[in-house]
């Protein structure tokens, strides 16, 4: 096992992986940006190392700065959490070559599976269904104009680098193409450096299903269900939940069973979701598989009693998987909700500010994970959340109920600060989710007035 991790995130996540490692009898170093230094990671680590200023770049997305301070620290692994450098195949490469143990998957797997098109072009090798569009990036737009002619309208052109719901572009007609093409280009440059882009057809009543799997160094691969993460804003999620309601199990289990088969392919090590879209039909096609911790994963921890943050550690440090597919027993209904400052009266557009009230809801089977106080600057410089809030609830409408009492307790209140709390509740409370019916349009279709 570890001594030391060198903790390269901030945030819920940060202070979820430095609990994780108290737990487990490890040394933790909190890796933070000059914005980070009150934290609640930092107070929380066994030590702390300062990175860089606030801005992303020169903190939390330098790979230079987070291999100094592993240095600096005598750590002897770092835990990307999520999003930064988490699925940064160099980054894993660099790790490996300080002599650093990465926890995540192995470089080679992360530089295949963390280009969309590479990893549609192996999931189809073994026979996962995709939706009709592109293996390979786009040269330029006349082959674009060729895909789109061959898979119709409409259709989404995403980055081949993308993640978390950045760099994609819907396209409603051929007149609508050639700026779409142009700038989701420019968008994947920006936000990942790559202006790689693929096509496929898009699916306007679609739900979204991902399955969470589990892999070892010596071959094992266990799933661990599946979480709806249908309710979306601008193709990023809201609210997650387990079991898929309104789904046949048939339906499901074949869905878990293409994660596994895939995992296999790709000889994934770690923990990894595989994302799906189900049509109205319920058919269902691969979309891309996240290579780390998803912001979504206590949804089944909750469920399964099994602390991922923990395995994850385990199987990094070289030991076998501690439970078996036949250990995974998911039990009742879990929501997980995520509150952000954000105004969704004005498209989701971030409400940061000083927080002066904060109080988080409690009560029997309520879970939150947040980073945040009273007193803590909201930076606009980061990700916009505030927490997460999760329930446990013996079935589905006792669950919706806890969530809507959970979110009515919250106190959230500062200069500026908008929360997206409010309309979570709007969602909880419409017919099309209470009944399972809802797509991933729900969210915009009550953003924009609909009944």
């Amino acid at each position: 096992m570890f001594d030391k991790i060198l903790v390269a995130n901030r945030g819920e996540i940060a202070l979820r992986v430095v609990r994780a490692c108290r737990e487990l009898g490890i040394r933790s170093v909190a890796a933070y940006s000059s914005a980070d230094e009150d934290s609640l990671a930092v107070s929380g680590a066994d030590e702390a190392v300062r990175i860089g200023p606030e801005h992303p770049r020169r903190s939390y997305l330098s790979i230079p700065a987070m291999v100094e301070a592993a240095a600096l620290s005598g750590a002897d692994a770092v835990h990307p959490g999520y999003g930064f450098l988490s699925e940064e195949p160099d980054f894993a490469e660099v790790c490996q070559n300080a002599g650093l143990s990465f926890i995540g998957p192995p470089h080679d797997v992360l530089a295949q599976l963390s280009d969309k098109s590479r990893a549609r072009e192996l999931m189809a090798s073994c026979g996962l269904p995709l939706l009709p569009g592109s293996l390979h990036p786009l040269r330029d737009l006349d082959e674009c104009r060729r895909t789109a002619d061959q898979i119709g309208y409409p259709l989404i052109i995403k980055a081949a680098m993308g993640g978390g719901g950045r760099g994609m572009r819907i396209v409603h007609c051929p007149s609508e193409l050639p700026d779409a093409f142009r700038q989701a280009c420019a968008d994947a440059h920006a936000f990942f450096g790559d202006g790689r882009v693929y096509a496929e057809r898009f699916v306007q009543a679609a739900r979204h299903v991902e399955v969470q799997v589990f892999c070892d160094a010596y071959g094992a691969v266990v799933c661990l269900g599946e979480r709806d993460c249908t309710i979306q804003r601008r193709n990023q999620k809201l609210i997650e939940e387990t079991p898929a309601p309104g789904l046949p199990p048939a339906l499901v289990e074949r869905i878990c069973q293409a994660a596994v088969a895939g995992a296999r392919a790709a000889r994934y090590v770690g923990a990894g979701t595989f994302e799906f879209l189900v049509d109205g039909d319920h058919r269902f096609y691969f979309m891309e598989v996240n290579c780390r911790i998803q912001v979504e994963h206590p949804v089944t921890e909750v469920a399964t009693g099994i602390d991922l943050v923990q395995e994850q550690i385990r199987i990094a440090a070289g030991e076998r998987l501690g439970f078996g597919q036949s250990d995974v027993r998911p039990q009742g209904a879990v929501i997980e909700c995520r509150v952000n400052a954000e105004d969704p009266d004005r498209q989701f557009t971030p409400a940061p500010g000083l927080l002066t009230e904060f109080q988080p809801p409690g009560g029997p089977f309520v879970r939150v994970d947040t980073h945040c106080f009273p007193g803590m600057r909201i930076s606009a410089a980061y990700d916009s959340m505030l927490a997460k809030v999760i329930v446990w609830a013996p079935d589905r409408t006792e669950a919706i109920a806890r969530m809507r009492r959970a979110l009515a307790e919250f106190r959230i209140d500062g200069p500026g600060v908008r929360t997206t709390a409010p309309f979570l509740d709007r969602v909880l409370d419409h017919r099309e989710f209470r009944c399972a019916e809802h797509t991933t349009g729900l969210a915009s279709h009550l953003l924009n007035g609909s009944p």
